[in-house]
C-alpha cells in the first residue's frame, strides 16, 4: 500500500506505507485511507516532525548483531535511511502548503 499526499502549493510525495503511517502517527494524525492536514494544523505538525527528527538523531545508532567490521562487506548497507530523511520531503511539502495557505490530504 501506498501513501499518496497532495497539496495545491506542492508537487504530489509518495510513500511507502510503514513510512508514511510513521509520518502521520508523529503528526499526530490517525493513519487510514484518507485525511487531511489543514493548513492550521500545519505548524503543530512540523514542530512535531522536527521534534521527532532531533530525538531520533539523539539516540545512538542501531546495530543488529553487526560488528563495525561486518559494515563495510560488498553489497552490505552501511547505514539505514534515517528518519531526517524520509520527513525532509514531508517537511518541505508542509512549508510550501503554509505558505500559500494550503491544505495537504492523503489518500492510498
Amino acid at each position: 500500500m501506498l501513501y499518496k499526499f497532495k497539496s495545491k502549493a506542492a508537487a504530489d510525495l509518495i510513500m511507502l506505507e510503514p513510512q508514511g503511517r510513521q509520518i502521520l502517527e508523529i503528526i499526530g494524525k490517525t493513519p487510514g485511507a484518507n485525511g487531511i492536514v489543514t493548513a492550521a494544523q500545519i505548524p503543530g505538525a512540523i514542530a512535531a516532525l522536527e521534534a521527532a527528527v532531533k530525538a531520533s538523531e539523539a539516540q545512538p545508532p542501531v546495530q543488529e548483531g553487526q560488528d563495525a567490521e561486518d559494515e563495510e562487506e560488498p553489497g552490505g548497507r552501511a547505514e539505514t535511511v534515517k528518519l531526517r530523511q524520509r520527513a525532509a520531503p514531508f517537511i518541505e511539502m508542509l512549508r510550501k502548503s503554509a505558505a500559500e495557505q494550503a491544505d495537504v490530504v492523503w489518500g492510498v
